[in-house]
């Protein structure tokens, strides 16, 4: 089966948001952003994977649609 990059890049995308989660409040001792950027960053990955079993073409387009604005939310 072929790889889908979505799929990878959006699962990288989450580990790396973890990570910087765990940096900031291990480090830098801050305990209220870093939550919502975990929240925004792994939301991501599942809305993509939702996406793989969308009821139609529609629902396929609105939950890659949702993806990019928690993906918005979390560059901000």
């Amino acid at each position: 089966m072929k790889e889908n990059i979505v799929k990878s890049k959006s699962f990288t995308f989450a580990v790396k948001t973890v990570r910087i989660y765990q940096f900031l409040c291990e480090q830098r001792k801050e305990f209220i952003l870093s939550k919502q950027l975990l929240r925004s960053g792994t939301s991501v990955g599942a809305m993509i994977r939702e996406s793989e079993h969308a009821e139609s073409r529609k629902d396929f387009i609105h939950k890659l649609a949702i993806a990019q604005k928690e993906i918005n939310e979390t560059i901000y």
